[in-house]
């Protein structure tokens, strides 16, 4: 076992707590950090492991706690608000970052910081969890079979519910909207906008294109200029999505999403064990040249989001700690190889064909 040391920063939320017990199943001794040293300490003194609390806000202190450290895996959310600091203390302490944000404008911060990190020598690799490992690989495998293609369409069906975290970040894109890639552009788009039936891997479905981090991510792997993400939405939600396009201006105030976030704090909590163990997701992508007339559609079946998560999330951290490349933005399939998810415990093979 490699003896380099990792910090799991947020360890105390839903899918931070999920990494840190599955990091002690599998020997690891991580360090334990978070803003508060009272959240962080009963988790700490359950799983033996050393605990630092220290805040985001503080560089000084933050880059201190990261001297010595290999790997950090942050999981405090919101991201759009956690990332930066903690990729910006990375790079100064030489400590390779990877986070579990499905946010795109953390992978457009990661990918602007591409420089700073390559001449640091430190990876930073955000979106190592559920956002973005399945369609980020699928989108790399695609490319692979026609690196011709012009249009990019993913998407994923799943019956994992939110835990807080992520149900925060979609509160507020609701005051944003939706967002595609056109012609290498990333464009915002009102909600359910585009709609569209998709056979994710157990029946076709009607489908809503939403924000999701591959509009930013499947381009830097790919290099496939338009881009759209759907998942499965009955007709009648996706009407109401669409009135909520009139309101966009309000939801996007800061004491609605104040309002908003609290409620999902006292009402929303991650899926059990058991309930993880009996969903599976189905995702589903789509390539095509249509000036050649060619397309190629690609499936891979994974585990519950969570799961994926953790597991995926671990096994970015155990590659980067043998890691002997260049630094910079890294996507997890230009990382790892679109192979990663298939590695992944509840994952099968990705299967492509004409269909």
């Amino acid at each position: 076992m490699n003896n380099k040391q990792i910090l799991i920063y947020g360890a105390y939320g839903y899918t931070g707590e999920l990494i840190a017990r599955q990091a002690v199943a599998q020997g690891l001794k991580p360090i334990l950090s978070g803003r508060s040293a009272k959240k962080l300490q009963p988790l700490a003194n359950e799983l033996g492991l050393p605990a630092i609390a220290v805040s985001l806000d503080d560089q000084e202190t933050l880059v201190r706690t990261l001297k010595g450290v290999a790997v950090v895996i942050h999981c405090a959310g919101p991201f759009s608000a956690t990332a930066e600091p903690m990729m910006r203390a990375c790079i100064t302490s030489g400590t390779h970052y990877q986070d579990i944000t499905g946010e795109m404008a953390v992978y457009q911060q990661a990918h602007a910081l591409d420089a700073e990190a390559k001449a640091a020598g430190v990876v930073l690799c955000p979106g190592t969890g559920f956002d973005v490992i399945p369609t980020d690989c699928l989108a790399a495998a695609l490319h692979k079979t026609m690196n011709s293609a012009t249009h990019l369409t993913l998407g994923f069906d799943s019956d994992s519910g939110f835990s807080p975290g992520t149900a925060k970040t979609s509160i507020e894109s609701l005051g944003v909207g939706g967002a595609v890639r056109r012609n290498g552009k990333i464009e915002v788009i009102p909600h359910a906008e585009l709609t569209r039936k998709i056979d994710f891997g157990r029946g076709e479905k009607f489908a809503v294109a939403i924000p999701w981090g591959d509009v930013a991510t499947a381009y830097y792997s790919t290099e496939i200029p338009n881009i759209e993400v759907y998942i499965p939405m009955s007709p009648r939600r996706a009407k109401k999505m669409q009135r909520l396009n009139a309101f966009r201006w309000l939801l996007k105030m800061g004491w609605v999403q104040n309002w908003l976030k609290g409620k999902i704090e006292k009402s929303v909590r991650g899926p059990t064990e058991n309930q993880r163990a009996e969903q599976q997701t189905w995702v589903w992508g789509e390539v095509r040249n249509d000036r050649r007339g060619e397309r190629r559609v690609g499936r891979v079946v994974t585990a519950n989001g969570y799961d994926v998560t953790v597991h995926g999330s671990l096994a970015v951290m155990q590659y980067l700690l043998d890691y002997t490349g260049e630094g910079g933005y890294f996507t997890p399939s230009r990382l790892c190889g679109h192979e990663l998810i298939e590695k992944l415990p509840g994952s099968g093979a990705i299967k492509i064909g004409i269909d």
